[in-house]
């Protein structure tokens, strides 16, 4: 009688949040620890041409998951994660245009994961004050949400250097990153590092860019693994080196990158891929910039 007893009162104890919660919704939250596994499994793969092909399936896999629950900030926030990959590693290189839409896709959605967490105001025409208010209430949790967000945004903006009214958003999409320093600042391997490096080393000085700060940000980007993280030297000569016209120090960092032997950072290889492919095509540029 007591057994009965128990089992009727978990029963009741359950009943509110199984009414509240679909069985896509159910499957949906349940979901979220075999994407991370899938993620990982992503991150460690060698072949280019495979992982280009699987992506797309699970970013589709991931959209069906959110229809199912449209506020849950993981599938949100993985969702920004992964269009912001498939274009910067697949797209961006070959059709800019398409590339754009990705970073956009994937900036909405990281829109969505941030208001799930409470931020209702528009980011696009909020004032960074006002940013900052927003998203100083933000706990850990909110961390993948704020990172991918600011990086789709930023990725739109440097794809549309010439557009005054973007580039006028950039600071906005600092005070995301300076959030996330401040709650883990070694995220996503030194990811608030690597993105200062580019959002310093990017601009001329007269422009808000300086020199010294982001060298001092790829340099840090570099420490968190020790240097094995490749994309930080590409990025390093893409957005630094060739804005300072220094065409020694480009061509012997992405030099460094492809000579780097495969499987030096197993659990990032697919990053470290990507990488080594970008810096063949800043390489065959060099003559252009220099």
């Amino acid at each position: 009688m007591r057994k009965l007893s128990c089992r009727c009162l978990i029963l009741l104890l359950l009943l509110p949040w199984l009414g509240a919660c679909s069985m896509g919704q159910m499957v949906a939250r349940s979901s979220v620890a075999i994407m991370d596994g899938s993620v990982d499994a992503m991150n460690r793969e060698t072949d280019l041409a495979l992982a280009e092909a699987a992506i797309p399936a699970n970013l589709k896999l991931v959209e069906g998951l959110i229809a199912e629950d449209p506020t849950n900030p993981d599938l949100l926030a993985n969702a920004a994660q992964g269009f912001y990959g498939y274009a910067f590693g697949f797209v961006e290189l070959e059709d800019r245009a398409r590339a754009e839409a990705l970073y956009a896709r994937g900036f909405d959605y990281g829109k969505r994961a941030l208001r799930s967490f409470g931020v209702d105001i528009d980011l696009e025409t909020a004032n960074p004050d006002l940013i900052d208010q927003a998203v100083a209430r933000l706990g850990k949790q909110a961390v993948p949400a704020l990172f991918w967000t600011a990086s789709c945004w930023a990725k739109q903006i440097d794809l549309n250097r010439t557009d005054p009214g973007r580039i006028a958003q950039l600071t906005s999409t600092e005070r995301l990153i300076y959030r996330v320093g401040e709650l883990e600042p070694d995220y996503y391997y030194g990811g608030v590092y690597l993105y200062y490096g580019v959002y310093y080393g990017s601009r001329a000085p007269m422009l808000g860019g300086d020199f010294a700060k982001s060298e001092q940000n790829f340099s840090r980007a570099n420490a968190v693994t020790d240097g094995k993280l490749l994309i930080v030297n590409v990025l390093q000569a893409e957005y630094l080196e060739r804005q300072r016209l220094d065409q020694q120090r480009y061509h012997q960092l992405l030099t460094q990158v492809i000579e780097n032997p495969l499987g030096s950072f197993p659990e990032m290889e697919l990053v470290n891929q990507i990488a080594r492919t970008r810096a063949r095509r800043l390489l065959s540029e060099e003559a252009d910039w220099f």
